[in-house]
């Protein structure tokens, strides 16, 4: 197997500088997850509080607000599945798994995998920049599929409704139904905690509307982009370590809606994936001013990188 090439911290940075890059924080990781979930709640509270026609403003800014923090849960959960939440391992791990999108155990298994072969043919998302450059009407469609909620049905739900539909004649229900609940628990208790809480006060919607709406529509078009803007376009068996993953530049409204909590650093995360999210800026600007750089992979921004990804002809 061809492992992808490492890059030794020691080739750009010297001890003093080092040091304080790879040092987790006992507060800032979950200091970002708490900014994560308070952002949920106070726009899903502005969403509940606008009045009248005020509402068809306030619930779409909410479901782009809140898809946006959705994805930043999951980038979180992928900083504590390099350890990188909490200095303490039990506490990094028990919060990866209870606060975030949970399943931590599982993802870090696979996602390593993704680090160790970056790009080779053994990686496991290589099947996710493979495609790449397509067409712009193929990323419409794909678009399209995201925003109607196909991609989110295709992905959590079409399995199972096909495993229930395809069973063996006399193959027992419960069995895949037991399985199916167990997967999806915290899907699940989430869902009858928030109905059973608004209920009572006329706002059963907020579940479906403010939670669910965004998770199945807008959360999978932003992970589509960041992925596109990660890893689309880089040469399959990419040998330089400094062009197995892309930087992209993002504004503050990118930051705010598809790019959360430094996602974009992705060149430096993959060149020193032990580096917490939050020390990422302070890293590209040191390797900024050692002139590192121009060896790097990287976009001006998320629209001219879709460009990119999208010059195939039709």
């Amino acid at each position: 197997m061809a492992v992808a090439t490492r890059v030794d911290p020691k080739s750009y940075f010297a001890p003093e500088e080092w040091a304080p890059l790879a040092r987790r924080s006992r507060w800032m990781g979950l200091a970002l997850l708490a900014h994560a979930w308070i952002v949920i709640g106070l726009a899903m509270a502005v969403a509940v509080a606008a009045p009248g026609w005020w509402k068809l403003i306030a619930i779409p800014a909410a479901i782009i607000v809140i898809g946006g923090r959705q994805l930043g849960v999951a980038i979180l959960m992928h900083d504590a599945a390099h350890a990188c939440l909490h200095p303490n391992l039990k506490v990094n791990d028990w919060v990866g798994n209870h606060l975030t999108t949970g399943g931590l155990i599982d993802y870090r298994n696979y996602h390593l995998q993704h680090h160790k072969f970056a790009q080779q043919e053994e990686d496991p998302d290589l099947v996710l920049s493979a495609p790449f450059p397509i067409t712009r009407l193929s990323l419409r469609r794909k678009i399209a599929r995201d925003l109607t909620g196909r991609t989110y049905w295709k992905l959590r739900w079409s399995g199972l409704v096909k495993r229930i539909a395809n069973r063996k004649p006399g193959e027992p229900l419960w069995p895949l139904l037991r399985s199916a609940i167990y997967g999806r628990r915290r899907f699940l208790i989430g869902m009858v905690v928030t109905v059973a809480v608004t209920a009572p006060f006329g706002l059963w919607w907020v579940w479906p509307v403010l939670w669910l709406v965004p998770q199945a529509t807008w959360l999978p078009m932003i992970t589509r982009l960041r992925n596109i803007a990660e890893h689309a376009c880089v040469a399959k068996n990419e040998a330089d370590p400094l062009r197995h993953a892309r930087t992209t530049s993002a504004n503050w409204l990118e930051r705010a809606v598809i790019a959360p909590y430094f996602v974009n650093y992705h060149c430096e995360h993959h060149m020193f994936m032990h580096v917490p999210c939050y020390n990422l800026p302070r890293a590209h600007r040191l390797l900024k001013a050692k002139g590192v750089m121009p060896q790097m992979l990287t976009a001006p921004g998320y629209l001219s990188m879709l460009r990119v990804a999208t010059a195939k002809a039709a």
